[in-house]
């Protein structure tokens, strides 16, 4: 929950404080607030909270029928049937006549079909207005989709969309090729697929001309090699999880699985992305990118190839100012063979990297971090790989931070501020990691 809703939340709970328990002072500083502030207040609240506040005098019974944002979440709802009888009565009960600016419809696993429809028919009689609509659901698409192209002012959208019945599975949802939305300046998709047509590139953002904010989750790409990405106007990317190719047979080059991306975004400002480090990016696509965050914490196995993928991208950072990695990222960018001998080109402008440290159990990608170790060892000396292998069999942990890879982020930035974080307290000691960064990297074994 955003902060502003927690001070909205304080904020009518002090309101029910104040019913019950202070003077007719008090009660005349609630009277004198205009109805327009209490409005913006409740905009924040999840819709079930704001129909609550009904009990709290005359004056709050009918404030809610006025409420231009609706909230709709089944989390606040023992029970299905429960959820629905609320939108209902919500929808049927709302003051009409007052615009509908923003609706959040959040139903984890299937919608029933009826209540979609209701809900949608609704939207659509405000399409004029509505300006942010976010729709997290399993169920018909077609219809939802159908919605979304009927609502010209929208400047936000959010979709989460999966097949009913689904159970889990990501059947993608076909992105439409043709969505009018000339408003729209923030964009968030989850399980879409992107289609292609006689090229091998699909470029399904191009209409959005003021499209600023974009967000792309578990989506894939159809009978195409390349998404491209052009926008001028386009500032914050976040991509989480690689785009997966459909339709095509299992490659046994890995990374052949997976979609390229394109960018043609010279303000591009904020790069993000999550997953497994297999997404390939074309060069100078984020040369103008100034804040960078790369978190791969979930990933299980990597080699080589995954660390080039790093690599490359950081070839491509010649303005990042900001760098917020995790000890996985640079445990995986490590496996480059002769890595720390690379002069950079890039990075000239770091002014802040920040290392999240994440544990590295064991498994395949702690092997592969190990044989890489053993390999480099063995290229120095028979001592030092005996040494290696001495220590692995007494079961000492791998150091968070590799050798030298923080200087080697820094060598053109070294005044660049580095920060350690954690969500693991219990497995790093954020002390020790950046007094021996400080000195010099640790040896592993002694």
């Amino acid at each position: 929950m955003s902060d502003s809703k927690e001070e909205s939340l304080m904020i009518l709970e002090n309101m029910k404080k104040k019913k019950r328990h202070c003077d007719h002072q008090n009660e005349d500083r609630l009277t004198d607030l205009p109805d327009s502030v209490l409005l913006h207040i409740l905009s924040f609240l999840k819709t079930k909270h704001v129909v609550q506040t009904c009990v709290l005098s005359k004056r709050w019974k009918n404030l809610w029928k006025r409420i231009s944002t609706l909230m709709l979440h089944s989390t606040n709802f023992s029970t299905v049937k429960r959820f629905a009888t609320f939108v209902s009565k919500v929808l049927n009960f709302r003051d009409t006549s007052t615009a509908l600016n923003a609706l959040d419809l959040y139903r984890h696993g299937d919608i029933e079909p009826h209540l979609l429809k209701k809900i949608l028919n609704y939207v659509c009689s405000h399409n004029t207005h509505i300006q942010k609509l976010g729709i997290s659901v399993n169920g018909d698409s077609g219809i939802i989709m159908s919605c979304v192209s009927s609502c010209h002012a929208l400047t936000s959208l959010k979709l989460s969309l999966y097949p009913r019945g689904s159970n889990g599975s990501h059947t993608p949802i076909l992105f439409p090729k043709s969505l009018n939305l000339p408003s729209l300046t923030s964009l968030n998709l989850t399980n879409f697929a992107f289609c292609g047509a006689e090229s091998d590139c699909v470029e399904p953002f191009f209409a959005f001309t003021k499209l600023n904010s974009l967000g792309i989750r578990s989506c894939k790409v159809k009978d195409a090699q390349i998404l491209s990405i052009s926008s001028e106007t386009l500032v914050n990317l976040a991509i989480e999880y690689p785009l997966e190719k459909m339709n095509l047979a299992i490659q046994t080059d890995y990374s052949s699985n997976f979609a390229e991306i394109k960018l043609s975004t010279p303000n591009l400002y904020t790069f993000s992305f999550t997953g497994d480090l297999i997404q390939k990016i074309c060069r100078s696509g984020l040369s103008s990118v100034k804040q960078v965050n790369i978190d791969d914490s979930r990933q299980d196995d990597a080699s080589v190839e995954h660390g080039l993928i790093i690599f490359n991208w950081l070839l491509d950072f010649a303005n990042v100012e900001s760098l917020t990695v995790t000890s996985t990222t640079l445990q995986i960018l490590s496996l480059v063979p002769d890595l720390l001998d690379v002069k950079l080109p890039s990075l000239c402008n770091l002014k802040s990297l920040e290392v999240e440290l994440t544990p590295l159990d064991e498994g395949y990608l702690s092997q592969t971090i190990k044989d890489a170790m053993l390999k480099k060892a063995a290229a120095k000396s028979d001592e030092e790989f005996f040494k290696l292998i001495k220590a692995f069999n007494a079961r000492i942990e791998l150091p968070p931070i590799p050798d030298g890879i923080v200087d080697f982020l820094r060598q053109n930035s070294p005044s660049a501020q580095v920060t350690y974080t954690t969500e693991f307290p219990h497995r790093f000691h954020l002390m020790e990691v950046e007094e021996s960064d400080s000195a010099a990297s640790p040896n592993l074994y002694g």
